[in-house]
């Protein structure tokens, strides 16, 4: 089985100037605002443009790694992470 492996390991996979997470925050707030209408509308601005400036003071990945943690997304290959010991 063969995968395709990216050509530079420090860019992640972008749309325009968007990382994947970027595109999720502002697709789920397009569909908040188109729910509920209004000055909800303004969230299609205002929660990327937070997102954003709280995504900076992390480093790259973060948000995985959190998702991870609390037990939403898998991350294969790497052991578990109650893991304490390990064997070469």
């Amino acid at each position: 089985m063969t995968r395709k492996f990216p050509q530079y390991l420090t860019q992640p996979f972008q749309v325009l100037w968007f990382e994947p997470d970027d595109l999720a925050i502002m697709t789920a707030s397009f569909i908040f605002a188109q729910q509920f209408g209004g000055y909800l509308w303004l969230t299609m601005i205002i929660v990327p443009w937070a997102y954003s400036r709280f995504k900076r003071q992390y480093p790259r990945g973060f948000l995985r790694h959190i998702l991870y943690f609390i037990g939403l997304a898998p991350m294969k290959g790497y052991p578990q992470f109650f893991e304490r010991d390990f064997l070469e």
